[in-house]
């Protein structure tokens, strides 16, 4: 069926296909558990750190912002490593329980639903932390000294005020989920769980490449997500009904656990050691063994460090650093100069400002290997020589993290009273003047916010360069899943350390600057 070149017959193959319904199904279920991991991790770690006198609130931080830095396909090696056939679970299950036995399948459903659990639960107690920590106290203390139990008082009250934003979260969690492709790429394809996103990219991936399957499997996506954001927007509106921070006697207190603190201590502790300590031990371990190898005391006579000095001393790998540090900075760059115009025009409802916030809001819509499937199918055809270049994957990520610069932007600005913009212009400034010497240094906290948070994920991003990268446009995530697939899991550990290192840095200043901006709102 097709009209003048126009052909339906890539979305009749995808219909016909026995496959879909098993990805479809496969996706949902992934992106639902994992979404529920990752909220119970994060939440409740938010609200002991936030919200009681819990002990260890230092590590918890220390844990997300190493995480922050941490790239998801390290990640993830560390925890196929954990739960794999070397690994230290099966390793002594099978030396106390059963020799021959292999009880841990990480190359499983519910293998991709724990890491990708583990793997953004860091996020989720980031985002859940300024609600909690903006909450009104006096109510829950009210329902304490009315004697409801302190179960109860989270469910009934706690909860129930940060519903809206847990609610908002949870979609967005879930949203990313089913767009994921680490996860499922490394840990579901060897074991033949497949998903959209890894039906997507095999289709690209085969000889010849099927970019029409390929396209027809994206739009359904588009689509997937469209209607998810659009739920995610009418909840984040529902926001007003449960505000409790009000202008008159509002104090921000602690809720006191008496002796159960040192069980929320505890969990704590546990978040540290199963999202930080395990997978950089794991990490650390492949990085100085000469090949993957049980976790046991007589394997340390094997300790090496040449996959340091093979990273170290390979004029390849820096090539890739740079690649990456450029890319990632040049787009961190654009994106929060352009949205410093973009959010200034639409929070102060200027010319065609609902036009301009839709505009930048759009490519959310797009999952990046989605958005990495238009972008070669522009590449192919375009005049310019951007196939395979540095400026396409930088456009791609342009394209992608622009929408999350706008919203550090827009919030921003409005917290600018406008009266400074307006006595500057009474006093002669234009526009330009405006923004650069008025607007600008009073945004700098939300623009250095934006800018790292933008640097950071793109420093990270792996679905969209991999489809778009050439020979020489490669960036370090790349690498590492080439690197994995051909089996040099020493040089993926040893080059994944040195990298979470300096993005680790990143993030420290990430986490200043937000704090300090919560500080400013709330004097804590």
């Amino acid at each position: 069926m097709s009209a003048g070149g126009w052909t339906l017959q890539h979305y009749m193959q995808l219909l016909a296909g026995k496959d879909l319904l098993g990805s479809l199904w496969n996706s949902v279920i992934f992106s639902v558990f994992a979404t529920i991991v990752s909220l119970l991790f994060g939440g409740l770690l938010a609200w002991l750190v936030e919200r009681t006198d819990v002990p260890l609130k230092g590590l918890a931080f220390i844990t997300t912002i190493i995480s922050l830095g941490t790239p998801y396909i390290l990640y993830v090696t560390a925890w196929l490593f954990l739960l794999g056939r070397a690994g230290p679970f099966n390793d002594l299950y099978r030396l106390y329980v059963d020799s021959g036995a292999t009880p841990f399948n990480v190359n499983s459903l519910t293998g991709m639903v724990l890491i990708e659990g583990f793997l953004w639960s860091p996020l989720v107690f980031l985002l859940l932390s300024s609600t909690f920590r903006a909450a009104n106290a006096e109510m829950e203390e009210a329902a304490r000294m009315s004697g409801a139990s302190v179960f109860d008082t989270i469910r009934l009250i706690s909860l129930k005020l940060a519903w809206p934003a847990i609610a908002a979260l949870a979609l967005f969690i879930f949203i990313r989920n089913i767009e994921a492709f680490e996860v499922p790429a490394l840990v579901g394809m060897p074991g033949r769980v497949n998903v959209l996103t890894t039906d997507i990219y095999r289709s690209i991936k085969q000889m010849p490449p099927d970019l029409g399957y390929a396209s027809a499997f994206s739009v359904l996506m588009i689509a997937i997500v469209g209607v998810l954001l659009y739920g995610y927007g009418r909840i984040s509106k529902q926001a007003e009904r449960y505000a409790s921070v009000t202008g008159k006697g509002y104090r921000p207190r602690p809720f006191r656990l008496g002796g159960a603190r040192w069980i929320g201590a505890a969990v704590i502790l546990f978040n540290f050691v199963v999202v930080l300590l395990l997978p950089l031990l794991a990490i650390l371990w492949m990085s100085v063994t000469p090949f993957i190898r049980p976790m046991r005391l007589a394997n340390l006579n094997f300790i090496t460090g040449k996959h340091f000095v093979a990273v170290l001393s390979s004029e390849y790998y820096y090539g890739l650093a740079i690649n990456t540090l450029v890319v990632a900075a040049g787009v961190a760059t654009l994106a929060m100069a352009l949205t410093l115009v973009a959010g200034w025009l639409a929070a102060r409802r200027k010319a065609a400002a609902g036009l301009i916030d839709q505009l930048i809001t759009v490519p959310l819509v797009f999952p990046g290997l989605v958005l990495g499937v238009a972008l070669l199918e522009i590449a192919l055809r375009s005049p310019l020589p951007i196939y395979g270049t540095l400026w396409l994957i930088g456009l791609g990520f342009l394209i992608r993290y622009i929408p999350y610069g706008m919203r550090y932007c827009y919030a921003g600005i409005l917290q600018i009273h406008p009266e400074l913009e307006q006595a500057a212009g009474v006093a002669g400034g234009n526009v330009a003047q405006v923004l650069r010497r008025i607007v600008a240094p009073l945004l700098i906290p939300a623009l250095a916010a934006g800018w790292l948070f933008i640097f950071l994920i793109a420093s990270k991003e792996m679905a969209m360069p991999l489809l778009l990268a050439g020979s020489d446009s490669q960036t370090i995530s790349v690498a590492m899943f080439d690197l994995w697939s051909n089996g040099q899991s020493g040089e993926v550990a040893a080059l994944g350390l040195l990298w979470a290192g300096l993005m680790t840095l990143f993030a420290t200043i990430f986490y200043v600057f937000s704090r300090r901006q919560s500080a400013s709102t709330f004097g804590k």
